[in-house]
């Protein structure tokens, strides 16, 4: 029986080791949860991740949500979500604040270098464990790797690919499987609805009429945000990026690009790169200003996520016994092994070359790595970790610390 405090301590460990995007956070939650404490089995981890992939917000966050809703309900999914981004939102506020009266810190950038180069090892440890037990048939096998190609080589909307891959899988179902009888949890998710509605856009509502005009700004903007990032934060910062610098002139283009690296580089979700936003979006009028639209901007990005979770999880159950429904979610869960490669790959490529250059050939989109800016550090500190991960089975804290020391060390050398 897992206890509150179980699964407290679960979520907060897992909250402060978030590092690298989705694809490690996954990597993490499956290794600490699926395999180590065995709290959700294989499958449905699986068919959770893949009904996550489908809602607006980052999938990593809400599938910690789902897991603790499924342990302990509401309060579970409260905890393990709001777990999985506190502390990745305290280190990125405490950094905007920095970096807003003090510019970039050259010491917290050599120690995140160091972290991200152990977050590849296990990345690719991940991708290949769930490809080992997601893919089980020739389809699902190129159901994979037909995503992989249309997001890595052709940009493909994420949407769509998994949109393909689901209906693929539901319209191949066996016609003639017996459905299993599950209730349909109508009065749970309508009640979860109005609740976590109210939870979310109250605030909203207050924000535009009595706040100061700016924080009313941040408020809607972000709340327009939480419904347009479907596939996690890669498939909409790049239009955000483009509205806060161009259209709104919250930041200039090279903060924003700072604001991205230090995300990347923090633990929690992606997304988190919003509070940075709120913040120097803010502060130009106060540092109390600046905090308010930091904390606008937070609750804006996730009240939204637990009400698509504790609305739409219940019929998970439901998803996986209707044939056809079951069948679309395993072509998705096959779909969504692709998406993952694809982000390990956009991971991997960024931390170990310093010049990534973006190509396109008519629909061909690639990347190209400048083969002489290998960085040697982040290589030999990723192998290294690789090493020490998957041979030698050291916990993960240590190398995550032996490979920050290591890069902070050389750094200041």
């Amino acid at each position: 029986m897992t206890t509150i405090p179980d699964l407290t301590r679960a979520f907060a460990r897992i909250g402060i080791l978030s590092f690298g995007g989705p694809a490690a956070q996954i990597a993490l939650m499956h290794r600490e949860l699926v395999e180590e404490k065995q709290w959700v089995t294989e499958e449905e981890y699986l068919s959770a991740l893949s009904f996550c992939m489908l809602l607006p917000g980052p999938e990593a966050m809400q599938l910690a949500t789902w897991i603790g809703w499924r342990k302990h309900g509401t309060l579970g999914g409260l905890i393990a979500g709001g777990l999985f981004v506190l502390p990745g939102a305290a280190v990125v506020l405490a950094l905007s604040m920095i970096y807003a009266a003090w510019g970039a810190i050259p010491l917290v950038a050599a120690l995140f270098t160091g972290v991200q180069a152990a977050v590849l090892a296990v990345v690719i440890e991940a991708l290949l464990r769930v490809s080992k037990r997601a893919l089980k048939s020739r389809a699902q096998w190129i159901i994979a790797a037909l995503a992989f190609i249309a997001l890595f080589c052709f940009a493909a909307p994420f949407p769509a690919v998994i949109l393909a891959a689901g209906l693929w899988g539901f319209f191949t179902a066996t016609p003639n499987a017996i459905a299993t009888p599950t209730p349909a949890p109508w009065a749970q998710s309508v009640r979860a609805a109005a609740i976590w509605g109210a939870v979310w856009l109250i605030p909203l509502a207050l924000t535009l009429l009595f706040a100061p005009p700016i924080l009313g700004d941040i408020a809607l903007f972000f709340s327009k945000l939480a419904l347009l990032t479907f596939g996690g934060a890669y498939a909409v910062l790049t239009w955000m990026a483009q509205e806060v610098v161009q259209q709104k002139h919250w930041l200039t283009l090279p903060q924003m690009i700072d604001g991205l690296g230090l995300a990347e580089t923090t633990p929690g979700p992606l997304i988190l790169v919003t509070a940075f936003v709120g913040y120097l979006a803010a502060v130009k009028h106060s540092v109390a200003m600046g905090l308010a639209g930091a904390l606008i901007t937070l609750w804006m990005t996730f009240a939204p996520c637990f009400l698509w979770i504790f609305a739409g999880a219940p019929w998970i159950a439901r998803l996986t016994h209707a044939p056809r429904l079951s069948q679309a979610l395993k072509s998705i869960t096959a779909a969504v092994v692709g998406v993952i490669a694809n982000l390990s790959l956009w991971f991997a490529t960024h931390v170990i070359f310093a010049t990534v250059t973006p190509l396109a050939y008519g629909p061909l989109h690639l990347l190209a790595p400048d083969l002489a800016s290998l960085k040697l550090l982040p290589t030999a500190l990723a192998l290294l970790a690789a090493y020490l991960l998957l041979r030698r089975h050291l916990p993960l804290p240590l190398v995550l610390a032996l490979c920050a020391a290591t890069s902070a060390a050389v750094a200041a050398f």
